[in-house]
């Protein structure tokens, strides 16, 4: 890459919001967002929008496509992997230093899933209920094939007693489950995710963290069990009801074939999961 294109680049990203939208689009991956989203996920005007992404276009940072009444926008990822690449080419003049040449796969590659165990990371807003039945669910059925996690995006710092009970209810150890923040996820220093799902409507619309790796993303919606009303029995119902719901979901994920499928189909039948 030319040195005047990559100051191109960094000049149409050495701004706070061109910046955001970027990374978000970037988290995506190739399927990209429409405008609209974009706009609602990091609050800012649709008219401030247009004007950002113009200039990440002009820079070659973005590119857009027509679906229907909708214009998709997406990252250019041959474009951030030459910036990637001119910036780590000959790293400490070749003397190791654990930086390599760093170039990003996205999902349209034809590279299928390989490595066990596949790490995935529930979401919601609170980390109380539902996140921690999923993390707890997985961990259970996956046997040993897929590991759970779950953090929040305003963490409450309590787990839901009735979450834990409803697991130990199904044989299933609650052992260091705790409320915590998604931010814990996106250190450096954190696992890696393979698949990271959303699980309440609020979490899904919340511009997320950057996470390493470019794992798939999702969006799964459960009815909150702490919202239920009646007594203890009631209650311990509605948990009973989502912890169900979650488990026929996981199952229908944990059938699909994971070695076989490219990321791309992969990813399309992990989100279609969210829909059935």
């Amino acid at each position: 890459m030319e040195i005047t294109n990559v100051i191109l680049l960094l000049a149409a990203l050495a701004q706070e919001t061109r910046l955001q939208v970027f990374r978000l689009l970037v988290q995506q991956g190739p399927g990209g967002l429409p405008a609209g989203q974009i706009a609602e996920q990091l609050s800012i005007s649709p008219a401030t929008l247009s004007f950002h992404l113009k200039e990440l276009t002009h820079a070659g940072l973005t590119q857009s496509r027509q679906d229907g009444r909708f214009v998709i926008y997406s990252a250019d990822f041959k474009a951030m992997d030459g910036l990637l690449s001119f910036l780590t080419q000959n790293c400490c003049a070749g003397t190791p230093c654990g930086v390599e040449s760093a170039t990003c796969h996205p999902l349209s590659e034809k590279a299928p899933m390989s490595h066990r165990p596949y790490n995935i990371l529930f979401l919601c807003t609170h980390n109380s209920a539902r996140s921690i039945l999923a993390e707890g669910l997985v961990n259970s059925l996956g046997k040993g094939q897929f590991k759970g996690y779950s953090a929040g995006s305003q963490p409450s710092g309590k787990v839901n007693p009735l979450a834990l009970d409803t697991l130990q209810s199904l044989g299933i150890d609650t052992t260091g489950m705790e409320s915590k923040s998604w931010d814990t996820y996106a250190m450096p220093d954190a696992p890696q995710m393979d698949f990271i799902i959303t699980v309440c409507d609020n979490a899904a619309h919340e511009a997320c963290p950057f996470w390493p790796g470019s794992p798939m993303t999702a969006h799964w919606g459960f009815p909150d069990p702490s919202l239920a009303e009646g007594d203890e029995a009631a209650k311990r119902t509605a948990f009973g009801k989502t912890a169900q719901a979650i488990s026929h979901r996981l199952s229908l994920f944990l059938s699909l074939p994971h070695d076989s499928l490219d990321r791309l189909s992969l990813l399309n039948e992990v989100k279609a999961l969210g829909e059935a």
